[in-house]
């Protein structure tokens, strides 16, 4: 089949282009209004930019409902570019209850962290909390908002960057050092309203004769790692 999405000419019951690019990790954002009031939501469309220096991104649309009649920027946008900052926490299949909950839109002036039986934590950095029950949070400072169009009623896409300063990981989320991704099971969207997690975990080398690069194991090119390892079986004795 083929379709162009301006059309919506696809015949099927439900559009496939969020089914398409899959799976997406869930960001589940803190952010602090200027009052001190926490807000919690999940972005399905959210992930990574960049590695060295790291760079996350989220994004949403606006929201209208029944508390607001008109578009208005959602909640995270507001308080990311007004108070230069938000916590980008990992949303894993444990907490899935308390993310859907968090996607419930309410008042501006509602603790989501507190409505939701969640824990706020120190950041190390900046003011902004992170959610404790997380096993990984990042600590984020505003870098730009980017404004898409929208043919919806739900006003323009507001896509949100950060650089990430700091980063937290609880200590029973590592194995061997590394972050294990079949234990703690981060949440991913597909589409509809499917979701899925980390079962399993294969690993593949890069070409033959291709030495390993620096991004392909997340190391700065200036990494103390990466002075010592330039090939793919020097890294897996190492780690």
């Amino acid at each position: 089949m083929f379709f162009e999405p301006k059309n919506d000419d696809h015949g099927l019951p439900f559009n496939p282009f969020k089914a398409c690019v899959v799976p997406r990790p869930i960001g589940w954002i803190t952010s602090l209004s200027h009052d001190g009031i926490v807000n919690l939501a999940p972005f399905s469309i959210s992930n990574q930019l960049s590695y060295d220096p790291p760079f996350v991104f989220f994004s949403g649309s606006g929201t209208s409902d029944e508390i607001d009649a008109e578009p208005r920027r959602k909640d995270s946008v507001v308080n990311a570019e007004d108070t230069g900052e938000f916590v980008y926490n990992m949303a894993t299949y444990s907490l899935r209850e308390q993310v859907n909950l968090s996607s419930k839109h309410v008042a501006r002036d509602v603790d989501e962290l507190e409505m939701c039986g969640l824990t706020p934590a120190p950041c190390n950095l900046i003011k902004c909390p992170r959610v404790a029950e997380s096993p990984v949070s990042l600590e984020c400072r505003h870098h730009a908002t980017l404004s898409l169009p929208s043919n919806s009623t739900m006003g323009v896409h507001h896509v949100v960057i950060g650089e990430v300063v700091g980063i937290h990981i609880n200590d029973d989320a590592l194995t061997d050092g590394k972050v294990d991704w079949v234990k703690i099971q981060p949440l991913a969207r597909m589409g509809y309203m499917d979701y899925t997690t980390v079962t399993e975990v294969f690993t593949m080398k890069g070409p033959k004769g291709e030495e390993i690069r620096p991004g392909q194991i997340g190391e700065s090119s200036k990494s103390k790692l990466w002075d010592k390892v330039k090939d793919w079986d020097k890294y897996k004795e190492k780690t």
